[in-house]
């Protein structure tokens, strides 16, 4: 397949720390740059992948396979430090970003989830702009691309009255102390009243970000009791029998405490470098509410680079997980229509949608990063499928990049065998919107 990704001068900043150290500039295709690709002392390897062509017969794209960036669990930029279900690591868009985009250059996320996409483009100098049909994402990522001062949090975290509350669900005290609730409930009325008044400052978004991140976990830095890692949140049936079978009950937890604990650690590498960085990108910010496939408020021709990770079929349940943090929002997680199907076919024509949307809010010369995954064991590769996808919405396919690592501290917490039930490789699809 002949190359058609231009040459480009483009400055390499080093991946996953945070910009240190000094810079080195080439002029290469990215298809060399992956072919010569050995930063983690390995070769990569390159392979045809064959996909079913739109008009009917077999294609083939070339695929690079290496480790293109760091396995290690925290090598990012602390404000990354949220919690979301099948969110991929910071330095997948990253990667992209630094080779694919300069300073001041759009770049989208449609399906933003926690916002790992618009929160590393804008520390990079980048304009974030996201999407997802999930107000719970809207939540997570606004107050952490215009992060407050800790004293502030702290000043108001201190103010707040928590014994004020309309509510304190009595199921929920499977998960916490009847006087951690209380305060949760009260805060949690405390945000819906500033909200509804149109009285939300930058430092309530910040507490109410980072107390949906605590609701519940496995350690005492969250308000729960011990139960699933903090991007799950269990039934309360299910949290039943996990404290009968540990022999536990919910301790009391401080949140006022908590809170403040957690957004230190959040914005322990907030410098002022950091801070001008967002500052001025996020003037021109945008996050959206909507189905990925309709986002009229994003010009057209006007995004250089799309990095994202759509759901995998119906292989994570986004509205289970995340109830009781919809909960605390005030929001019904049974009116969010995520994209959750089972059938390929049903999978393949949503994302046709939202590439034919990506295609009209592309730059010419602009790509799309498309993060898919082995499923279903490993029977199907998304990749292979959503090629097509592409296709029919204009879109020209580059390469496929995999990423391989060894296996993940969450894997390891599973008991997953990576290679043989789910994937210990991010799988991208890139594509090209032609000039």
């Amino acid at each position: 397949m002949p190359n058609s990704i231009p040459e480009f001068q483009q400055t390499f900043l080093p991946l996953g720390g945070g910009g240190s150290g000094p810079a080195t500039t080439r002029i290469l295709p990215i298809r060399e740059q992956l072919a010569a690709f050995d930063e983690f002392e390995k070769n990569t390897q390159i392979f045809p992948t064959r996909y079913e062509a739109p008009t009917g017969g077999t294609q083939e794209v070339q695929t690079y396979v290496n480790e293109f960036w760091t396995s290690k669990q925290r090598a990012a930029h602390s404000l990354h430090e949220i919690s979301y279900r099948a969110c991929f690591k910071p330095q997948l868009p990253r990667f992209f970003i630094d080779r694919l985009t300069e300073p001041g250059d759009v770049v989208y996320d449609p399906f933003m989830g926690r916002g790992t996409t618009p929160l590393e483009a804008a520390l990079a100098g980048r304009v974030p702009m996201a999407c997802d049909i999930n107000p719970l994402s809207i939540s997570l990522v606004r107050p952490r691309l215009n992060p407050p001062e800790l004293t502030d949090v702290q000043t108001r975290l201190h103010g707040l009255e928590l014994k004020d509350h309309d509510e304190c669900p009595e199921d929920l005290l499977v998960f916490y102390h009847p006087d951690t609730l209380s305060e949760i409930a009260a805060l949690k009325k405390y945000f819906l009243v500033r909200q509804s008044g149109g009285e939300m400052d930058g430092v309530d978004e910040w507490i109410r970000m980072v107390a949906l991140n605590r609701l519940t976990g496995h350690s005492p830095g969250f308000f729960s009791v011990y139960t699933l890692p903090p991007n799950q949140a269990t039934s309360a049936v299910a949290q039943r029998k996990i404290n009968a079978k540990r022999n536990q009950i919910p301790p009391r937890r401080h949140v006022r405490e908590i809170i403040l604990k957690k957004a230190r650690n959040l914005l322990k590498d907030c410098d002022p470098i950091t801070r001008q960085t967002l500052a001025r990108v996020g003037a021109n910010a945008l996050l959206v509410t909507r189905p990925a496939a309709s986002t009229p408020e994003i010009p057209s021709d006007s995004v250089s680079l799309v990095v994202t990770s759509p759901p995998f079929l119906d292989v994570v349940n986004y509205a289970g997980d995340n109830w009781l943090r919809c909960w605390f929002l005030g929001i019904d997680p049974k009116t969010v229509a995520i994209t959750v199907p089972k059938k390929l076919e049903v999978w393949q024509e949503a994302m046709t949608g939202v590439f034919r949307e990506l295609h009209r809010i592309l730059k010419p010369g602009g790509h799309v990063a498309f993060e898919v995954g082995e499923v279903r064991g490993g029977s199907v590769k998304l990749e292979e499928a959503v090629l097509p996808c592409g296709i029919r919405a204009g879109l020209q396919p580059e390469l496929v990049l995999i990423n391989d690592q060894e296996f993940t501290k969450t894997a390891n917490c599973w008991g997953v065998d990576n290679r043989a039930k789910g994937t210990n490789t991010n799988r991208i699809v890139l594509f090209r919107k032609n000039s």
